[in-house]
């Protein structure tokens, strides 16, 4: 079962090729990003579980991986498999010992994308304000800068983001001065979420509120905020830039294929970071196989064959996504998923997931700060109270 409409094209076309090459026939059912979650939840408690399943984030996927329907596919991965994954990729999905109570260490999905989250440009946009869109400037305050002047031409700011991925904006923009272990201690609620790097981190949404660049003059919240977000990107095209993640690409060649005129790049550096910004980003779309299942062995050969490099490019020709297999190199890519595929070996390696009434806390904090009804110090104190009230 896939959940990514963005790449459904090409999983029915690969499970055709599969079946010309092995006679075996795969079925896909693909709900949608929307219906995936109830689906699967429901055939969970159905005990009817696909064969082979997407995978979500880990704090999603952590109730289905301690109820069993998860393989752990460490143990297969120390021969030939391990060679379709990069390093990262493979770090990246490793569960390490004591992450998550009442759960193994080990490996319990197969990943064909790494992707990354930054910016993204209307290439016309920037260039009809003088501004070449493929020299990223050196620094926050020199986009600032930039986005003023495209404000200046549309007259209605010129940048936005979903306030539901405020915490991958805030963890990207706060690496400037914060350690991935320092990070990762917050996450955990080890440390303070008042630490000066988070406060600088954050007082970036603040500036750019400052600056009037955010369209519209706030930050869109709710379910769907950020398809419509990309809506305005993709489609509509009056947002000239966006903060969003490389797996937008799938789901913009699968909704406006006609536009292409755009490129992707990292937050610029803060002129006062401590560190070389990494960038929040994690492993994209793969799948998990259900042990329980009646097609074990056929399930584990399948998702094997997906990873190899001649699938991995078939992924990146149709989706446009960074692919998790070495074999495939930067010259196979497309220009749109340039600037994020550059960013993988700066994703932050932290284990520890945000927990949920924390993230609530962000994502609320992070829309009335644009509106100017909170400061950046009641956000961070907002988030502290929500991490310890679950702790």
């Amino acid at each position: 079962m896939n959940q990514s409409r963005g790449q459904a094209k090409a999983l029915d076309k690969l499970v055709e090729t599969y079946h010309k090459q092995t006679g075996v026939r795969v079925t896909v059912d693909s709900p949608g990003p929307t219906n995936f979650p109830a689906k699967l939840q429901a055939k969970s408690q159905s005990g009817d579980m696909p064969d082979v399943y997407s995978t979500l984030t880990l704090p999603e996927m952590i109730p289905y991986y301690k109820a069993g329907w998860a393989m752990n596919l460490q143990p297969k991965l120390t021969g030939d498999w391990k060679d379709n994954f990069s390093p990262i990729a493979l770090d990246l999905t490793t569960l390490k010992a004591g992450t998550v109570n009442g759960l193994d260490a080990g490996i319990y999905s197969a990943h064909w994308e790494i992707q990354t989250m930054g910016l993204m440009l209307n290439t016309k946009t920037f260039e009809s304000a003088g501004i070449d869109p493929k020299a990223p400037p050196a620094t926050t305050a020199a986009w600032i800068e930039q986005l003023k002047k495209v404000s200046g031409k549309t007259g209605n700011g010129a940048f936005l983001m979903a306030a539901s991925l405020a915490d991958r904006f805030l963890l990207s923009h706060a690496s400037n001065w914060l350690t991935d272990a320092e990070i990762d201690a917050t996450l955990a609620g080890k440390a303070s979420w008042k630490a000066d790097g988070w406060r600088k981190g954050l007082q970036l949404l603040a500036d750019l509120r400052d600056a009037g660049v955010i369209v519209n003059k706030a930050l869109p919240g709710g379910d769907g905020d950020n398809p419509t977000v990309e809506k305005g990107f993709f489609n509509v095209q009056d947002t000239p830039a966006i903060f969003d993640a490389s797996v937008a690409i799938g789901v913009a060649r699968a909704t406006a294929p006609d536009f292409t005129d755009y490129v992707s790049m990292g937050i610029p550096k803060a002129a006062d970071g401590m560190r070389k910004p990494r960038v929040y980003g994690g492993v994209g779309k793969g799948a998990c196989i259900n042990p329980k299942g009646k097609n074990v062995d056929a399930a584990v050969k399948f998702v094997q064959w997906l990873t190899e490099p001649e699938q991995a490019k078939v992924f990146v020709d149709m989706v446009g996504l960074i692919p998790a297999n070495p074999k495939v190199t930067a010259a196979d890519l497309p220009s749109q998923v340039a600037g994020f595929a550059s960013l993988v070996n700066a994703i932050e390696i932290t284990p520890s997931p945000l927990n949920t009434d924390a993230r609530t806390a962000l994502v609320s904090g992070v829309q009335s700060l644009v509106l100017k009804e909170k400061t950046v110090d009641q956000v961070l104190d907002d988030l502290e109270t929500a991490q310890k009230r679950t702790k």
